[in-house]
């Protein structure tokens, strides 16, 4: 097993000490994947890979069925696998409950009411939230530089989309593109679906790409990221297509790359996140727009595209610290005109922050 996921499991481990767990069931995907490196992705959303149960003891185990048993051995050890055929659930219930984990310490947002209930019957369960989480929010310098890769590959198909954005061409066609661009460059897939938005669509932050049309005099909307070793890109750009940008373009676009500049300015150790979110409120507040600007500041970014911390109001507590990295993309929407985002991904360092 790579020394890094060892290295996780025990901090977890001292986390599971200090609240008095004797082990927790870790049935996320992304955190799976953090603590053993065995399939970051479920099958389906109504399916699992499996799951890991994390032991204050250090007895840790990896729980699967017989398809991934090949995958699952080369990333951990074959006597610390339990493969579970049919029926399923009751041969987990089982194995669960012979640990003899009580309680056993369960991720209360990553698993079912349904499946709870049907593992209940045997285990004693306790819920937990962010028991793994607050690790991920730092990225150690593997993490980084597999993070700086990714957003390579995103700076290097966003220089090939103008060229993408002629009259006439779909918003569906310029996503179609855009993936076909990142696959041939090494993506693994998309960390989220393309989002195109022209003119009006564009004043949907999640804009699904459809038939609209892209013209000549027109802004565009582009939200795009790319998987590439495991880690996410997530950027955002507003083009215009003509000669003569409107003068309401060109001035939300200075609003917008304006209240980005101060934002990442902001950004250093020891900052709390929502007062990089208040800041450019205030600002956008100042200029009479702050009602058009519909969602948080930006997001952490790693093996999932959206995780901590949340550049939001609502997160009084987290402090900036070394190592994490975040988005910081200010918008502006108008529903009868569209909207213009700017998106970078920003790396906290020791003494500021860097653009990645």
């Amino acid at each position: 097993m790579p020394e890094i996921h060892a290295q996780r499991r025990d901090k977890l481990r001292e986390k599971l000490k200090v609240a008095g767990l004797p082990a927790l069931l870790v049935s996320s995907p992304a955190n799976r994947f953090y603590l053993s490196g065995f399939e970051l992705h479920d099958p389906q959303c109504n399916e699992s890979a499996g799951m890991l149960v994390i032991a204050a003891s250090g007895e840790d185990w990896l729980l699967t069925d017989p398809r991934y048993e090949i995958v699952a051995g080369k990333v951990w050890p074959k006597e610390r696998l339990f493969i579970y055929t049919s029926p399923k659930i009751k041969q987990i219930r089982e194995f669960l409950a012979g640990l003899g984990h009580r309680p056993l310490g369960f991720e209360a947002r990553a698993m079912s009411v349904d499946l709870h209930g049907e593992l209940a019957e045997e285990v004693a369960f306790m819920p937990t939230t962010n028991m793994v989480e607050p690790l991920r929010l730092v990225k150690d310098a593997g993490e980084i530089a597999l993070l700086e890769a990714s957003c390579r590959l995103n700076h290097e198909v966003f220089a090939l989309v103008p060229d993408l954005l002629r009259p006439g061409r779909t918003e569906r066609e310029v996503a179609w593109d855009m993936e076909k661009l990142f696959r041939e460059r090494g993506a693994s897939e998309l960390a989220f679906p393309t989002i195109v938005g022209v003119n009006a669509n564009a004043a949907q932050p999640h804009a699904v790409p459809n038939d609209t049309p892209i013209q000549d005099g027109c802004l565009v909307l582009v939200d795009a990221g790319a998987r590439l070793g495991d880690y996410c890109s997530d950027q955002t750009r507003t083009f215009w297509v003509g000669e003569r940008p409107s003068d309401a373009f060109k001035r939300t676009m200075d609003l917008v790359r304006e209240a980005q500049n101060r934002a990442i300015a902001a950004i250093r150790p020891g900052v709390p996140v929502c007062s990089v979110y208040q800041l450019v409120k205030d600002f956008f507040r100042d200029h009479f727009v702050d009602e058009r600007f519909n969602h948080g500041l930006g997001h952490g970014i790693g093996l999932e595209t959206h995780e901590g911390p949340s550049l939001s109001p609502h997160d009084t507590k987290t402090l900036l610290a070394p190592g994490m990295v975040v988005s910081v993309e200010p918008g502006l929407y108008y529903p009868d005109w569209g909207g213009v985002r700017w998106e970078y991904m920003i790396l906290v360092t020791e003494d500021g922050c860097r653009v990645l």
